[in-house]
């Protein structure tokens, strides 16, 4: 089986760099994502869930430490590799980045192959810390094995039902989108607006619930979709 493409998201209001950075990781076979602002930057890497961020320190909206410490306050990419370009070389912006949550640092201008070997090596360390078990109330999902049980009983789901439980799970308690669903179960060119998505979650739900089990996702109208230990009740 090929192995998904990696989603990259670069956040630079640098036109030039930000252009040269994504056509380079782009011949190296990365889907790369361009945010030209902070405040872009946050939305793209919820809508896009990027497997890693490549973010610069000096925006005119907000500074690459604030975008940071955004994207680290999303629980999906609590883990997601983050490096960061400084046009300086000082010591303090380096400690700064690392504080915010940062992984690595490169300061501009940077080799390219430096870089492409910085970024192998966070995928590389980010899928072995990635957390091998995510749990919801009695719902157990093994992100290696992809098993899943619930109250020990387990559940047999199709590929495209286990990745929306484990995307939804990592977002427990968090509304997620019609579109954000879409770039991260299926593929960017995916038709967020069709029925298929509901199609799935219906059929996730019934799994969970088969055998009075209490239910787990509710959708709020207009806005997605939240997976909760406690989601009893009408949809909003």
């Amino acid at each position: 089986m090929t192995p998904p493409v990696k989603k990259v998201l670069v956040v630079d209001d640098d036109e030039s760099i930000a252009r040269i950075v994504r056509d380079y990781l782009h011949e190296k076979g990365y889907d790369v994502t361009v945010a030209d602002d902070g405040g872009k930057g946050i939305k793209a890497a919820e809508e896009v869930q990027p497997d890693i961020v490549i973010l610069d320190v000096e925006m005119p909206d907000m500074t690459g430490f604030d975008v940071c410490k955004k994207i680290r306050e999303m629980p999906s990419l609590r883990n997601t590799p983050i490096i960061m370009f400084t046009a300086h070389t000082a010591e303090d912006d380096e400690l700064a980045g690392l504080k915010v949550g940062a992984d690595d640092y490169l300061a501009k201008p940077f080799d390219f192959k430096e870089l492409l070997a910085r970024l192998r090596a966070l995928l590389r360390r980010s899928k072995a810390l990635r957390p091998q078990v995510i749990r919801s109330a009695d719902v157990v999902l093994n992100t290696a094995s992809h098993a899943v049980t619930r109250a020990g009983r387990p559940m047999s789901l199709t590929a495209k039902e286990y990745a929306l439980l484990e995307f939804l799970m990592l977002n427990e308690n968090r509304v997620v989108g019609r579109e954000q669903i879409a770039q991260h179960v299926w593929d960017e060119s995916f038709d967020a607006f069709s029925n298929v998505i509901d199609v799935y979650i219906k059929r996730l739900r019934a799994k969970l619930e088969t055998g009075g089990g209490k239910r787990m996702i509710r959708t709020r109208r207009g806005e997605g979709y939240m997976l909760s230990a406690d989601a009893e009740g009408a949809d909003d």
